[in-house]
């Protein structure tokens, strides 16, 4: 399950800026956000990610998160890999978004980090 809770940043900093927090798996990531950021395809992405970390939870005896995160990260990226063997349509649109994800998960664990 997937819950969206949008705060807003300091009255100081410009208003279009937003903390997306997301939750997966049972743990709540937040992500800096701005005006160009495409939440719904933030929020796509990460129940994407939640479900197959289920998935994985009903499928296996894997006991930590840390191995369940594991194997849904290889589980895509085969779907991935199947998918560029195939070269079927719409690879360079998951290129596209596997870099505008990787940019959005950088930014929030900059960002946690210096918190």
């Amino acid at each position: 399950m997937i819950l969206l809770n949008i705060s807003r940043l300091s009255r100081n900093r410009c208003a279009r800026r937003f903390v997306l927090k997301i939750n997966i798996y049972g743990t709540e990531y937040p992500i800096k956000s701005g005006p160009e950021t495409d939440t719904d395809y933030i929020l796509q992405v990460a129940d994407y990610l939640d479900r197959k970390m289920r998935e994985i939870d009903q499928s296996t005896q894997a006991k930590s998160s840390l191995k369940v995160a594991i194997l849904a990260a290889l589980n895509i990226t085969d779907e991935l890999f199947q998918q560029r063997r195939k070269g079927g349509n719409g690879s360079g649109e998951v290129e596209e978004r596997l870099r505008r994800l990787s940019d959005a998960l950088d930014k929030a664990t900059d960002s946690a980090a210096s918190s």
